[in-house]
């Protein structure tokens, strides 16, 4: 029998991946309520994409509930973290920075 160990097979990788996933699956059942869950849920969907796409997730935040009110609905889409420009976030000056 011949073994070959300069291949070590492990799940480390992938189970660092979803430790974060886990993590907030854990966290949602202290969210209060359903609702709550699903918001919270929500949100940690919203920073793992920006997390997968190199955004800074409280730019993109402050960038979108900033301008949020002046999208039409069926381009709300845009303001999606894998959908936004990064360019307009670097070029974002919030109100009291103008």
């Amino acid at each position: 029998m011949i073994f070959h160990f300069s291949s070590c097979f492990t799940n480390n990788l992938v189970e660092n991946a979803i430790r974060p996933v886990a993590l907030g699956r854990k966290n949602y059942l202290f969210a209060g309520s359903h609702n709550g869950a699903k918001r919270s849920a929500m949100f940690y969907s919203f920073f793992a994409c920006c997390k997968l796409n190199e955004i800074n997730p409280q730019k993109w935040l402050q960038y979108v509930l900033e301008n949020i009110a002046d999208y039409k609905v069926n381009k709300l889409h845009e303001l999606l973290p894998n959908n936004i420009d990064p360019e307009k976030l670097d070029n974002f000056k919030k109100f009291w920075e103008v």
